[in-house]
């Protein structure tokens, strides 16, 4: 058996190819259309029928298509809400994940549709892959978001109306989308923080959970009675209605400092009414002490007045310097003078010595 080598220059045409059918003229084909006769028209009709078949086929799949990726996108939602449980499922997930299970599923049937009525589908998806490519690279950081933003939806570290604190940011959650995360803060400014930022960041959700501890340190006088602040402290949480009974309120003597002892109190609330409930805390505990006789100390401040500093007379110390100088040495004379009169005396007294 003979390979099927190409033709080379020269050489002689094998007896098996057919000849190269030379190309009609669009008139001409008219022509012979009009002119053939119901012969001429069969291969037309019969072309057209097969285009006629692949069409309908290709809107029936379409319709199945349609109707799939809405059955699908349903079937998506209930197996988010049988994998939450009894709680509800986040409205921004659950619509995620729908949209995406009905676009993958309308790709799909759209590229099969393509290729039932003849289209090349390989080179679209050579395109569409080149293009998701792009794409992908000149929005790594809104897509990171996207990623992110779903892990967040899945896992679920905070929800809407949670107070959280997120990259140094303490706020309540009114906003959850794929990109972003949106906060009300303390001071009632809308912060917007990159679901990806908030993702790798450290978070720390208040209301997660259904009471929340505060902790208090005052600091009363040594000589204060410790048992009687511990008592008043404990009377205090109590006393306030926002306070849970289980865990009780805690008190000890927590530090001694240099000035004061420290005395803690340890009582739980609900997270709603947090720091209300512990600045009124505070007040009650500074009215309380007060009323017992104990007192808060506080550092004192000494103020030390220093006089002016006035330069000294150059010419004035010179001046006292030699006047000094020249006392000095007139007391050194004197007393130099009075030795010669004792050594004197004490020679004349040693020659009388040996005559008596």
């Amino acid at each position: 058996m003979g390979l099927p080598f190409p033709n080379l220059p020269g050489a002689p045409a094998p007896a098996h190819a057919a000849p190269a059918s030379p190309t009609v003229p669009l008139g001409d084909q008219i022509e012979r259309l009009v002119n053939g006769g119901p012969q001429a028209w069969a291969p037309l009709l019969a072309g057209l029928l097969h285009a006629l078949i692949n069409l309908a086929i290709g809107a029936g799949i379409l319709v199945v298509t349609l109707w799939v990726a809405r059955w699908a996108s349903r079937l998506a939602r209930e197996a988010l809400a049988r994998l939450h449980g009894r709680s509800a499922p986040d409205a921004v997930l659950a619509g995620f994940l729908a949209s995406l299970v009905r676009y993958t599923v309308v790709v799909i049937g759209g590229i099969a549709v393509l290729q039932q009525i003849g289209v090349q589908t390989t080179s679209v998806l050579a395109v569409l892959g080149a293009a998701s490519l792009a794409i992908g690279l000149a929005l790594q950081g809104g897509l990171s978001n996207v990623a992110a933003g779903v892990m967040i939806l899945l896992l679920r570290p905070y929800r809407i109306g949670d107070r959280v604190k997120i990259a140094d940011v303490v706020g309540r959650v009114h906003g959850l989308d794929l990109f972003v995360t949106r906060l009300h803060d303390l001071q009632n400014s809308v912060v917007f923080i990159p679901n990806s930022k908030a993702l790798g960041e450290v978070v720390v959700n208040y209301s997660m959970l259904e009471v929340r501890r505060i902790d208090m340190d005052f600091g009363i006088d040594y000589d204060d009675d410790e048992d009687l602040a511990l008592a008043l402290l404990i009377e205090i949480a109590k006393a306030d209605p926002r306070i849970v009974a289980d865990p009780p309120p805690w008190a000890k003597v927590t530090a001694l400092k240099d000035s004061s002892v420290t005395v803690t109190l340890r009582a739980w609330t609900s997270p709603a009414g947090y720091r209300d409930t512990q600045f009124d805390l505070i007040k009650a505990v500074k009215q309380r002490f007060q009323a017992a006789g104990l007192s808060f100390p506080y550092p004192h401040q000494v103020a030390v007045t220093q006089r002016e500093f006035t330069p000294p007379d150059q010419a004035r110390q010179e001046a006292e310097l030699s006047s000094l100088s020249a006392a000095a040495k007139a007391e050194a004379g004197v007393v130099k003078g009075r030795s010669r009169g004792a050594r004197s005396t004490g020679s004349t007294s040693e020659a009388k010595g040996p005559t008596g």
